[in-house]
């Protein structure tokens, strides 16, 4: 069932891969094992972001290629029930423009044992919709918003709707999600002099902060390690306002490293409730694949084991041909069988996945 992109897609899957324990959870050959999914439900936008896709936008995915909720309810049931899977992500593209979106999450919030669920979203919309998301099962949210500028947040993603999303994490955080994150790209020479301004403002409202190093998943191809910030630099720019102390904290698969925000260097303290968070999310500079619990799953029903992987399986085939759950299973655990050791952005021989971040899903 797997297949390099652009390639058919073979059936006959073996039962079990070579070598692969009789283990029903979704093992990998380096002893890792996933219990995290990310569920692309589009790979639609309303935001044009410089660093995703191009001001035209790109060729959205035909509805019909689109798993439907009843097809993806059955796999995400598969992955808790037969896998073990503790925590469901659902991304996009923006996966508000989801039609159904809560009927999908109430199924997923139904299910035994309850798997943590949370979102990520560009925050468009989200003012409207959090009390409803949160009565569907939402535990928790990230919301992607690089400045804090009205100007540049139209600059960078090409729509003016900042405001929009200041008054999605106010009312995301009056549902209840909690914690909001706010993840965060820093862009050389666009908007790299505001991660002190922009962690002060998440300590001020009560939200948690996770800077991205920009990875190389843009529609363009035109990332360029040169250009990027790296976790480093972050930490420079954030150490001229704060004190930061790296949290001992065990990160096992969480793909942030976590740092204590204990004060200002003008002494004045953060809050009165202790040490806030702020984390650095550095997969360029400093990878963290030996500890990859993640397994992904595409809005056209294929499973990537990797962000970077250049090589999908096809479960939306078997889906549609009348496979059975335990086929399916069997086809789902090869596949993060043969899970690569880690990413190989810093080979020389490595290729940027032909699917832009929009349609892979974060």
């Amino acid at each position: 069932m797997t297949t390099e992109l652009g390639l058919p897609t073979l059936r006959g899957a073996p039962s079990r891969a070579p070598g692969r324990p009789d283990d029903t959870r979704l093992v990998d050959g380096f002893g890792r094992v996933a219990t995290d999914l990310r569920i692309s439900l589009t790979d639609r936008c309303n935001l044009r972001c410089t660093y995703c896709m191009p001001a035209e936008g790109l060729d959205w995915m035909p509805r019909d290629e689109q798993l439907t909720d009843a097809e993806l309810n059955r796999l995400i049931a598969l992955a808790v029930r037969e896998f073990g899977i503790s925590e469901l992500r659902f991304t996009g593209g923006e996966p508000l423009l989801r039609k159904g979106l809560e009927n999908v999450l109430s199924a997923a919030a139904a299910l035994e044992p309850r798997p943590d669920i949370s979102l990520t979203t560009n925050g468009i919309g989200l003012a409207r919709r959090a009390d409803a998301l949160a009565a569907a099962g939402v535990n928790r949210l990230n919301v992607s918003m690089d400045t804090l500028r009205a100007e540049r947040f139209a600059e960078i993603t090409r729509r003016d709707r900042l405001q929009d999303v200041l008054d999605g994490l106010a009312a995301a955080h009056a549902a209840g999600l909690r914690p909001v994150k706010i993840n965060t790209v820093l862009l050389r020479g666009v908007n790299d002099d505001e991660a002190p301004d922009l962690l002060e403002f998440a300590l001020e409202h009560g939200y948690q902060l996770r800077f991205i190093e920009q990875m190389p998943l843009d529609a363009q191809h035109g990332w360029r390690r040169s250009e990027m910030i790296t976790a480093g630099e972050i930490l420079e720019r954030l150490e001229e306002r704060f004190v930061l102390t790296e949290s001992d904290e065990d990160r096992g698969g969480a793909p942030a490293e976590k740092f204590l925000v204990e004060r200002r260097l003008d002494g004045t303290n953060i809050g009165t409730a202790g040490p806030e968070v702020v984390g650095v999310i550095a997969s360029v500079t400093r990878p963290f694949c030996g500890s990859c619990d993640r397994t992904r799953l595409t809005a056209d029903g294929q499973v990537r084991t990797c962000l970077f992987a250049t090589g999908e399986t096809d479960l939306r085939a078997m889906l549609r041909g009348g496979a059975t759950d335990a086929e399916i299973a069997d086809t789902w655990r090869a596949a993060m069988w043969g899970k690569k050791a880690g990413h190989g952005i810093d080979d020389p021989g490595f290729l940027q996945p032909a699917r832009p971040m929009s349609a892979i899903g974060g």
